[in-house]
């Protein structure tokens, strides 16, 4: 089946980012960063529901029940779709005008792992921020603190392997991962120099293997579980940002993007829209639920 590309509705986001398939609820959620809107589609209800948390929003995951847990400045959150109540959970300790939460993941066990954005570091500098882990009672871990520009962050199929890049860098990290211990054995999975781009979003498939947004180039691209490149999509819009697998049997990939961020300006009249991608090699995986409930506020250790 060949490669088909096509824009879902007509939202039209600033900074689309995030998307992650609500496997329970059969609706898929992405967020506008800069604005803070966070929309919630069910396919078959045509148009999304808008909802609004506090800007700038770095990511979202699904949680079991009508919520999500987001990642915004520098806290976490859980948000419920039905009560529209914003729930405060935990707060890292970085305060920093040029640092705040990016991308962000579940993973098995049902934590969410979020990673920050240092922007306009001055070379040698030490980053502030790294990669954090909630757990469902609102503890927070630090797990690196060596991470610039944290995107992507996506998990092997059995779970034992992170993968984590930094944007800046234009590399994709491996880490063994426990998630009752500390990252180890951190090595290269994949470079990104080769096409002009550093990988953004990223997603697992059912083969294991890493689909990665190159936002710059305007691409997709997959890598095999050995790191090898095994193809390239080109893209319909200036500067897509983020994906993941949804739908019945996880067999469509959704795809968000740019129109106006604080770096990039798209001239497309399709750019900041939300795209569904159909005709790949394989299906996505069920994707992790952040273990949720009602926790108590705490801060990171």
């Amino acid at each position: 089946m060949a490669v088909q590309i096509i824009r879902v509705g007509t939202t039209k986001d600033q900074l689309g980012e995030s998307p992650c398939w609500d496997a329970d609820a059969q609706a898929l959620n992405w967020i506008d960063a800069l604005s803070g809107t966070l929309w919630r589609l069910k396919p078959e209800a045509g148009e999304p529901e808008q909802h609004l948390l506090p800007a700038p929003v770095g990511s979202i995951a699904p949680c079991r029940g009508e919520a999500v847990v987001a990642a915004l400045r520098n806290s976490f959150a859980r948000y419920d779709f039905t009560t529209r109540n914003l729930e405060h959970l935990a707060s890292i300790p970085v305060d920093h005008p040029k640092v705040r939460f990016n991308d962000g993941k579940c993973d098995p066990a049902g934590n969410f792992l979020a990673g920050t954005m240092h922007v306009d570091r001055p070379p040698g500098a030490p980053v502030a921020g790294g990669l954090y882990r909630l757990r469902a009672d609102a503890r927070v871990e630090h797990l690196a603190d060596d991470i610039g520009f944290a995107n992507g962050p996506c998990f092997s199929p059995d779970g034992r392997v992170l993968y984590l890049a930094d944007s800046l860098e234009r590399i994709i990290w491996a880490y063994d991962y426990d998630p009752d211990g500390p990252l180890r054995g951190k090595r290269i999975f994949a470079k990104t120099h080769a096409f002009d781009a550093g990988p953004d979003g990223a997603t697992v498939d059912a083969q294991g293997c890493l689909w990665t947004v190159l936002t710059r180039a305007a691409r997709l691209a997959r890598f095999a579980p050995d790191g090898g490149l095994d193809r390239l999509i080109d893209l319909p819009m200036s500067y897509p940002t983020s994906i993941c697998f949804g739908g019945p049997r996880l067999e469509d990939m959704y795809l968000t993007s740019i129109s106006r961020s604080a770096r990039l300006e798209g001239h497309k009249a399709q750019d900041g829209g939300l795209f569904r991608i159909s005709g790949l090699p394989a299906p996505g995986r069920l994707p992790h639920h952040f273990g949720g409930g009602s926790v108590r506020s705490a801060s990171a250790t």
